[in-house]
């Protein structure tokens, strides 16, 4: 018996220990490598449902299948759909629609197999019912349409589906006596249109329209308009109105399938319809559209022949790219107009005409920046308008007053117009040429000269009882009173221009927040606050937030409703908040009506996003500092109790990941500055460590901002470097006009020494990179000093001289701004300065450099000129210098293509690490990689 009780007591035992959880060993953390990067999620998306009750959060890596998150706020349960995109939130909270993307590994493997576009799996809509917490899904959809402002509906575009052939094997069916062929359907296609559906989300109804090329919701809900190219049966081709209240289909206008049909537009109380007719088949190179309106009960659309009225200059036609616009009342339509363009002759043969470009001096712009807004300008339009009630048309803007803008949404008679015609030669070497200033009453049928020469943007208020601008060459903002015929001085004695800028130009102000209701006040800011401005000028101006100079805080109202016109002086504004001294960031909330401004929140992180539900106090923000990956969290307004809703990198805790603190020294200049210090985790101020130098211009306000691993663009990856056991320093520079590259000398190299005498950088092992306006600052800083071990100048300007007289291709600028008034901050022309720019050109004194220096430099680089990274490279080369170029093939200034971006991570993290910690020196760098085998090999 004693032996049984000792057995049954051993069971139990062990059974207690068997239940017993043993606590995991901690796992070892690792540094991070190239490898991470795939894996590392993004949030690219985050809203909240109208209704505030459920967040909304795309969760993508950076490379593969993401998948879409819905947490409901109410339950803290969260669903989620694999590979949803494209999201859509419908506006009585109900439903959230999406497309589902194909497995991307699926997607990759039949690319692989060399299978056509149409052969390829496509993209199903998703539409989750938040009540059920249950996904729909519908099969091979290409498009799908929301109404704006309206529940219940969604319309999607069926893809085709490929016809499957029947096997030979397949078992014969009885024979039947021959019928007569049938009519060939015509495909679906971007020509012929695709199949529409129009689904109740009620109900789960659906109707169907054949070949539809284009298709609008009205915006809140009241019908769908589309056009179609016809089926030849049941819908012919033309534009049709869906009254979705009364399931009616009216036909707006009918004609052939090869008419084209642009420009849909519905007023917003949806009983106003307009849209454009090409009614031509023929391939004439000049096509006339025709502009139709259509109003409720009425049986069909009419032609409103603006070509033929007099109110069109003579040889104008109406605009193809410009969609028509009702009035916010729906009693006027905006259209637009545009010269008959030119075209080929085409009785000529290509070898009996001449194409060459004539550069004249006198051309409004150069021909590469011709060339660049050549597409624009082929599709420029006139703004035209349709008094509806009488029917009336007059043209608005013209050559000589391109732009316009509406007053009131189009409600008001007043519109500005804006001209940049006399002053466009100056952009070749000004950041910023004149304009004249206009003012249209269109029911007067006037238009005056109000301004000339601002140097500055111009707009109406919200009630168009104000025309206003900031000025940069009087640095302030001005309020023109319409009714007064009298403009305003509104800031003197602010301080509304930047007052930290250390260009050779005006400064830019600080902006402004907007209007009051009714056009009462307009908010602006200074560095700090926020101030009130009586537009007509008659009151001083007032502080609204008070505490921001004083403290060096600076406040920022956050604009939470995309449609808001004006500022709401009977509701709470909710500002950002940033201290230039603590660094700590957050929200306050300020009342217009009693002036009280209440602190929310304030901590060391950055908060980079923050959104409100339509219809409900609910926020979304994100928050982030280097250590923390910007996640969502979510609050009501009185931000008492913020809660994190998404965790999208957990693996985080696996990495060994770093700090950063804020360092200060004093410049050559006997100039205070500041700067960020990167140090590796467990970092020991005892020992020596390697370490990167990286800067651009000024950097210390963002030492919040995380950095995750990813590919880089241009420049290294602060968290990868700091990881792998490098210090990263990256100092703030002030610059001195005429001086530019002595500026970062005497401001970057004190910093790196102030730390070396801390004891913990290794002096011998110090690198310095830059890209850019930063890739110049390396390239000069090596004829200067010998202090760093390597060195990566990404697409630097070397030679300005040379680089003076050249062309932003991306843009098709000159450069000359660049030098004269702009980031090189020169301060005069090539021939008014000619040894500045002498002095500031590394290329002239390439002999002194001592320094190993790696470039990347590619040959589609549209801001800097790629020969310049030439001439460095051959001058290094001349001089037995040890360097290398890394030019991606048909890549601009930053790299955009995914393996050029890891490729080159890896390429310059190598080169670091051989000359910073003495890694092996990897193929390409010892033996280069020839021509022939480009493409072939990576040479690692």
């Amino acid at each position: 018996m004693p032996k049984l009780i000792l057995f049954l007591f051993s069971l139990l035992a062990f059974g207690a220990l068997a239940q017993k959880k043993v606590a995991p060993a901690p796992v070892a953390k690792q540094p991070l490598t190239h490898a991470v990067y795939d894996s590392w999620k993004e949030i690219p998306y985050k809203q909240l449902t109208p209704d505030g009750s459920v967040a909304v959060l795309a969760v993508n890596p950076q490379d593969g299948d993401g998948k879409v998150i819905l947490y409901h706020l109410k339950t803290n349960v969260q669903d989620s759909v694999k590979r949803a995109a494209e999201i859509g939130l419908v506006y009585d909270s109900r439903q959230v629609v999406f497309k589902i993307k194909p497995q991307q590994k699926v997607v990759k493997e039949l690319r692989r197999q060399k299978k056509k576009k149409e052969d390829l799996p496509k993209d199903s809509l998703g539409i989750y019912h938040i009540s059920q917490r249950k996904t729909e899904k519908i099969p091979d959809v290409k498009s799908y349409k929301l109404p704006e402002k309206a529940g219940g509906w969604v319309a999607y575009q069926l893809e085709v589906k490929k016809e499957v052939k029947p096997k030979a094997d397949a078992p014969k069916t009885e024979e039947k006596k021959p019928t007569p062929p049938a009519r060939k359907r015509r495909a679906n296609n971007d020509d012929n249109g695709y199949t529409l559906v129009l689904r109740s989300l009620t109900d789960g109804k659906e109707t169907q329209f054949g070949y539809v090329k284009d298709y609008t919701f009205a915006k809140f809900g009241q019908g769908l308009l589309f056009s179609s190219t016809g089926n030849d049966s049941t819908l012919k081709a033309g534009v049709y109105w869906y009254d979705l209240k009364n399931a009616q289909l009216t036909a707006l206008y009918t004609g052939k399938s090869k008419f084209k049909y642009k420009g849909l537009s519905v007023a917003e109380d949806g009983q106003q319809v307009a849209f454009l007719v090409d009614s031509d088949t023929t391939k004439a190179l000049v096509r006339h559209f025709q502009l139709h309106y259509w109003k409720a009960g009425e049986p069909a659309a009419r032609f409103l022949d603006a070509e033929k009225s007099l109110a069109l200059p003579a040889n104008w036609l109406v605009s193809e790219h410009y969609t028509p616009l009702f009035s916010k009342n729906g009693k006027r339509l905006f259209f637009g107009s545009c010269p008959v363009p030119a075209v080929a002759d085409t009785t000529l043969l290509p070898e009996e005409m001449a194409v060459v470009e004539v550069w004249g001096a006198n051309d409004d712009y150069i021909y590469p920046q011709q060339n660049r807004q050549l597409d624009n300008e082929k599709k420029r339009s006139y703004l035209a308008m349709i008094d509806l009630d009488t029917r009336s048309i007059r043209q608005i803007a013209g050559r000589e007053v391109p732009t316009v803008m509406l007053g009131d949404e189009g409600n008001a008679n007043i519109l500005l117009g804006e001209s940049d015609v006399k002053y466009r030669k100056m952009i070749t070497w000004d950041t910023q040429n004149f304009s004249d200033l206009y003012l249209y009453d269109v029911g007067a049928g006037t238009r005056k000269l109000i301004l000339s020469q601002l140097k500055g943007n111009a707009n109406l208020s919200p009630k168009a009882t104000f025309a206003y601008w900031y000025s940069l060459t009087d640095t302030a903002w001005f309020a023109y009173d319409i009714a007064g015929d009298k403009a305003q001085k509104l800031t003197n004695g602010l301080r509304v221009a930047d007052e930290e800028d250390d260009h050779p130009d005006y400064p830019s102000s600080y902006g402004a927040a907007g209007w009051t209701k009714d056009d009462q006040n307009f908010l602006v800011y200074d560095r700090y606050d926020i101030w009130s401005l009586d537009p007509k000028g008659q009151k001083p101006p007032v502080n609204l937030t008070k505490i921001g100079r004083a403290e060096k805080t600076r406040f920022r109202y956050i604009r939470l409703d995309n449609e808001e016109r004006f500022i709401d002086p009977e509701k709470e504004l909710l500002l950002s908040a940033f201290n230039e001294t603590t660094k700590a960031a957050g929200y306050y909330k300020l009342s217009l009506k009693d002036g009280k401004l209440t602190r929310l929140l304030m901590s060391d992180h950055r908060y980079s996003y923050t959104a409100k539900s339509k219809l409900a106090n609910q926020l979304l923000f994100s928050r982030e500092n280097f250590r923390e990956f910007p996640d969502v969290w979510t609050t009501d307004w009185s931000f008492a109790s913020p809660r994190k809703i998404s965790e999208a990198n957990p693996q985080m805790k696996k990495f060994f990941w770093g700090s950063v603190e804020r360092v200060n020294w004093t410049s050559l200049d006997n100039i205070p500055l500041e700067g960020l210090l990167y140090t590796p985790e467990n970092f020991d101020p005892k020992k020596k460590y390697p370490m990167m130098v990286y800067f651009y211009e000024r950097y210390a306000d963002d030492v919040h901002q995380h950095y995750a691993p990813a590919p880089i663009r241009s420049f290294i990856n602060f968290s990868l470097y700091a990881s792998n056991g490098y210090l990263v320093f990256v100092p703030d520079i002030v610059y001195k006009i005429g001086y530019p590259g002595e500026s970062a000398h005497n401001c970057i190299l004190p910093g790196v020494t102030s730390l070396i005498e801390k004891g913990f950088v290794d002096e011998k092992r110090i690198g310095v990179q830059g890209h850019s306006w930063g890739g110049y600052q390396v390239a000069y800083l090596v004829t200067r000093t010998n202090l760093f071990a390597a060195a990566e100048a990404g697409a630097p300007v070397v030679n300005m001289i040379s680089a003076y007289g050249g062309v932003r291709w991306e843009s098709g600028l000159s450069r000359m701004f660049q030098y004269e008034k702009s980031q090189t901050r020169l301060g005069g022309s090539l021939w008014e300065k000619p040894m500045l720019y002498l002095e500031n050109s590394p290329i002239f004194f390439a002999d002194k450099i001592k320094t190993p220096v790696l470039m990347m430099h590619n040959d589609a680089d549209g801001a800097v000129p790629w020969y310049q990274g030439i001439e460095y490279y051959m001058a290094l080369r001349r001089l037995n210098k040890p360097v290398w170029m890394l030019n991606y093939n048909g890549q601009g200034h930053g790299l955009t293509q995914r393996q050029d971006r890891t490729d080159f991570a890896i390429r310059m993290m190598q080169f670091f690490d051989h000359y910073l910690k003495g890694a092996p020196m990897p193929r390409w760098m010892k033996e280069g990689i020839p021509a022939v085998e480009k493409g072939t090999t990576k040479g690692y």
